[in-house]
C-alpha cells in the first residue's frame, strides 16, 4: 500500500484549499472552486506551487512520486466530499504537457491518468463523462 503525504487542510473547511509536500520537497496545492452558474458543481485543480518551477502549476516534476501524489489527491478529494455532501458534480481538466497536441481531440496523458483514479475517488454510484481534456463526475 502506498503511503500518502501529510495533508494540510484549510483552516475553514469551506475554503477548499489543501496543501501537501512530497519527500523531495515539491509543494502541491489542491483547490476546489464552485461554478458561478451551478454552486453544486465543484472544479478540482491541483498542481505544483514551488517557485523553482516559475509558476507553472502543471509542470511534470519527474521525481518518481506520481503514485503517492495521486493517492494523496484521492484522499484530499474524499475528505472534501465528506465535508461537502451536497456537491452533485465535480470537474477535472487535464492541461496538455509539453509537446502534446490537443487539436486532434485525443485526451492528454494527464486526463487519461486522472480518469484511472475517478473510480477510486467516487465509486460506482457516480457517473463519469470523459470528453476531450475534461472529466465530469456526477450523481
Amino acid at each position: 500500500m502506498i503511503k500518502n503525504y501529510k495533508i494540510i487542510p484549510p483552516a475553514i473547511p469551506s475554503a477548499g484549499l489543501y496543501y501537501f509536500t512530497t519527500d523531495s520537497g515539491v509543494k502541491y496545492e489542491v483547490r476546489f472552486g464552485r461554478k458561478q452558474n451551478d454552486l453544486l458543481c465543484a472544479t478540482i485543480v491541483f498542481g505544483v506551487i514551488n517557485e523553482e518551477y516559475e509558476g507553472e502549476e502543471y509542470v511534470n516534476t519527474n521525481k518518481g512520486e506520481v503514485y503517492r501524489v495521486m493517492n494523496t489527491i484521492v484522499e484530499v478529494v474524499q475528505f472534501f466530499r465528506a465535508q461537502h455532501p451536497n456537491i452533485r458534480s465535480y470537474e477535472f481538466t487535464g492541461e496538455p504537457g509539453e509537446g502534446e497536441d490537443t487539436t486532434d481531440g485525443v485526451p492528454t496523458k494527464r486526463i487519461r491518468m486522472y480518469h484511472r483514479y475517478v473510480m477510486r475517488i467516487f465509486g460506482d454510484k457516480w457517473n463519469c463523462n470523459f470528453e476531450g481534456n475534461k472529466i465530469t463526475v456526477y450523481k
